[in-house]
């Protein structure tokens, strides 16, 4: 049965953007490889981080909204734990009303906001 899922990994802020972008690109190819699709995707960027991980303050926070089959999720996660770029992540399964929020909120994002004039 496939569900949709989102993840949000935080990697180290010492990278530099090409390693940042090749460490998204792997964890892309590796959900493709394995038949998840990928909904929707968010680079967020460097923020501050509520408290230190491995004494860093900030780190660089990307989002992938995917469907695929739940056993995928354990061997990602896995694959993520050796990444030594990767210091943090999240896995949430959604459910329809998360799914529907989220795709309200990029339709919103979407649409330019017309301004009105006085």
């Amino acid at each position: 049965m496939v569900r949709q899922y989102e993840t949000v990994f935080i990697m180290t802020p010492v990278l530099s953007e090409e390693q940042m972008k090749e460490a998204v690109s792997k964890f892309q190819k590796y959900l493709k490889d394995k038949g998840a699709e990928i909904v929707f995707e968010d680079q967020w960027g460097l923020r501050k981080m509520a408290y230190p991980i491995q004494k860093k303050s900030t780190g660089f926070y990307h989002l992938i909204e995917f469907k695929a089959e739940p056993k995928l999720i354990a061997e990602m996660e896995l694959e993520m734990k050796r990444d030594e770029r990767i210091i943090r992540f999240l896995t949430v399964a959604l459910d329809k009303f998360s799914i529907a929020y989220n795709e309200k909120r990029r339709k919103d994002k979407e649409m330019p906001k017309v301004e009105e004039s006085k």
